[in-house]
């Protein structure tokens, strides 16, 4: 549980950095900020998704909420408009539960009531429910008005005051709804409510703050098309179901209760007892949504579809480290329809465009991903008959020469990637026709995880009565060979960023090179590997990441702000990203042969996290932080890999914790030079 109190609650500037998020397993969602005031085109009581995971459109932005306590009225509600915020309803919050969802408590006139706001998983449904929580005197008459202010529009876009929308209400006992805009769907409100009135009025000129500071459109207009009046008792609540379906606001007691319920069991999938690894795990399950009969992964909220790179690199920490390996097995199945030329979609878009491949590392994260799944669960069938022709397919691809570039120079053996123009790793900030940065060549993680790729199709190929395995070990020490003696910078103790040609080699200090050690099997040997971490430690760490370049590089930008284009610029030019922990935390433990002490301060510096979730996204973790202290969070609030990369630390220190002296054994071996490398955990 997260608490937030009455001191940060009833300050605005705190408490509207502050946010909360529900969603719904399929791609939907709910959000604003812990007093209710909307600081983002992207808040709304429900934002559903029409075409899951996509088509979101925000369809009920917000309730107005007025509290009448015999004839004195109270306007529990915040807005900001031009140059003033009315009403102030956040003075009258008395504290923000995150209980497994948004439990807000108001104190009137020596009257609490609460308010609850939960999404059902499987539907585009919001419950929002007020109960009395303080005893009443005797003969105080309590009712509470709800306004509804609708949207009806793309989630990325700003709806303004129109003559097109149909402002009727259809009423009926227990049920309301609205269909502003053909082509939209119905908005339906099950309710409990003693009166309904037709209104019809445009509430003007609302403003977004967060999207004022993103150089976005900022200003909506919003539509009220009924009140629902409530006559309010000690043992009685006023329900409304926001929904795309039509729902009976009597059974809103037991969607809560089962959807509690739900959540209860999916924090028991923490891989350790521990308040952060349970807050954790709830948190991943809000990224795994649907996509037609199989599962996807939302790369983070409140902006981003699901993204192949993103949905790679998350899935061991959202499904294996929690144990949901049929999720895990659907996740690999979905995007194994989608290989296109040996490569894995970058993104799905929102809406009928065709699917984006622009990336070099997707595909590449994809045989981690399933060697990953394979080592947890055994599953040898189904990566025999679905997944291994696929990537056996993707490796000749990429030696036959692939799209923007991507092919294995014949004569290294490494990966080269890129051309002008074009972003193909995870660093791929783009503006106009500006790469910012291009890193075409030989990129530092993708030598790595294209030498993980071919030691991981060794290990299958026997597995699977496949007589290549000697056609990948030859790639593999061909690989290593060529990797070694071209990447590594003696004057900085580390590994080039980006290597292009013999001699053309960047030399900037970033993070990538930590995925020469963390992934399972590595070509640097053991003293270079612990020298790499070290110049990542001293020039990269801060307690909730490390940064994406040294802050001793003239190009390092500590701060985060802006329009698109300054936001942008300074994307991978030193800002924190959370889920660079992950990789951190294991190669540190692999250097250090899990010592007690290695296995201390990774502890320390995963369980530091949890400070984090009280500050932005609550109870999830950030996209970015600033790379300049206090590390503002910045970007979206709740990130796929994030949650997941540290989820799935925290699990290695567990491993680590129970088996020291084996595991620190075979993880040494893994960074020897390839002729003394370990078996595989495969064979």
């Amino acid at each position: 549980m997260i608490s937030i109190d009455e001191k940060i609650c009833r300050d605005l500037n705190q408490a509207s950095e502050r946010e909360w998020l529900e969603t719904n397993g399929l791609g939907g969602f709910a959000s604003s900020t812990i007093t209710g005031l909307n600081t983002r085109r992207y808040h709304g009581l429900l934002v559903a998704a029409t075409q899951p995971p996509v088509g979101r459109s925000v369809l009920l932005s917000k309730l107005e909420e007025v509290l009448t306590i015999g004839d004195r009225r109270y306007e529990l509600s915040s807005n900001q408009y031009p140059g003033i915020v009315y009403p102030q309803g956040y003075v009258y919050l008395k504290e923000f539960r995150l209980d497994p969802y948004p439990i807000f408590t108001f104190e009137v006139d020596d009257v609490r009531i609460e308010k609850h706001v939960c999404m059902i998983n499987g539907e585009n449904t919001t419950v929002v429910q007020y109960k009395i929580a303080s005893k009443l005197k005797k003969g105080v008459e309590v009712r509470l008005e709800l306004r509804p202010l609708i949207s009806f529009r793309d989630y990325h876009a700003t709806t303004h005051e129109n003559s097109t929308l149909n402002p009727d209400v259809a009423i009926a006992p227990g049920l309301a709804a609205v269909t502003p805009y053909s082509g939209m769907p119905t908005l339906y409100f099950g309710h409990n409510a003693n009166s309904v009135q037709a209104t019809g009025e445009w509430y003007r000129r609302f403003q977004y703050e967060q999207e004022r500071r993103r150089g976005l459109d900022y200003e909506e207009d919003l539509f009220h098309p009924g009140t629902f009046v409530f006559e309010l008792g000690a043992k009685q609540s006023a329900t409304v179901i926001a929904s795309t379906e039509k729902r009976d606001a009597t059974n809103a007691g037991e969607m809560i209760t089962l959807e509690s319920k739900r959540r209860i069991m999916m924090a028991k999938t923490s891989p350790l007892d521990s308040e952060l690894s349970r807050t954790l795990a709830l948190a991943a399950d809000q990224f795994i949504v649907e996509r037609g009969e199989q599962k996807t992964v939302i790369a983070g909220y409140h902006w981003f579809g699901d993204w192949g790179r993103d949905t790679m690199i998350a899935l061991n920490g959202l499904t294996l480290a929690t144990g949901r390996f049929d999720v895990a097995k659907s996740i690999l199945r979905e995007f194994s329809k989608h290989v296109s030329e040996g490569m894995l979609p970058n993104r799905f878009p929102d809406g009928d465009e065709l699917l984006e491949y622009n990336t070099v590392d997707a595909t590449l994260w994809y045989f981690e991903a399933i060697r990953a799944y394979y080592e947890a669960t055994g599953d040898v069938a189904f990566i025999k008959d679905e997944l291994y022709p696929v990537l056996v397919d993707i490796i000749d691809c990429h030696v036959r020469g692939t799209r923007y570039g991507i092919q294995v120079d014949e004569g290294s053996g490494l990966l080269h990637a890129g051309e002008p123009g074009v972003q193909l790793t995870w660093m791929d900030a783009k503006i106009g026709d500006w790469v910012v940065t291009p890193r075409i060549g030989k990129p530092v993680e993708i030598q790595a995880l294209w030498y993980n790729a071919l030691r991981t199709m060794e290990a299958f190929a026997p597995q699977f009565g496949e007589d290549q395995h000697r056609r990948f070990e030859g790639m593999a020490i061909l690989a290593s060979s060529s990797f070694n003696n071209l990447f590594w910078n003696d004057t900085d103790g580390c590994l080039y960023d980006v290597v292009n040609g013999n001699s053309d080699a960047d030399a900037s200090i970033r993070p990538n090179q930590v995925f020469a050690v963390s992934l399972h099997y590595s070509m640097l040997p053991i003293d270079k590997a612990k020298q790499v971490i070290d110049v990542v430690e001293r020039e990269l760490l801060t307690p909730i990441g490390l940064r994406t370049l040294s802050p001793k590089d003239p190009r390092y930008i500590g701060n985060y702000d802006g329009d698109q284009r300054e936001r942008d610029s300074a994307y991978h030019q030193g800002t924190v990203w959370p889920w660079l922990m992950g990789p951190f935390v294991e190669a540190f433990l692999k250097v250090n042969a899990n010592s007690p002490e290695s296995r201390k301060k990774m502890s320390a510096l995963v369980n530091g996290v949890e400070a984090h979730l009280e500050t932005a996204g609550l109870g999830s973790v950030s996209e970015i932080l600033e790379g300049d202290a206090p590390h503002r969070p910045c970007g979206c609030i709740a990130q796929a890999w994030s949650v997941a990369e540290i989820l799935r630390a925290a699990k290695l220190i567990i491993q680590s914790n129970a088996e020291p002296r084996a595991r620190g054994q075979k993880i040494s071996k893994t960074i020897k030079p390839v002729q003394a490398r370990a078996k595989a955990p495969l064979s």
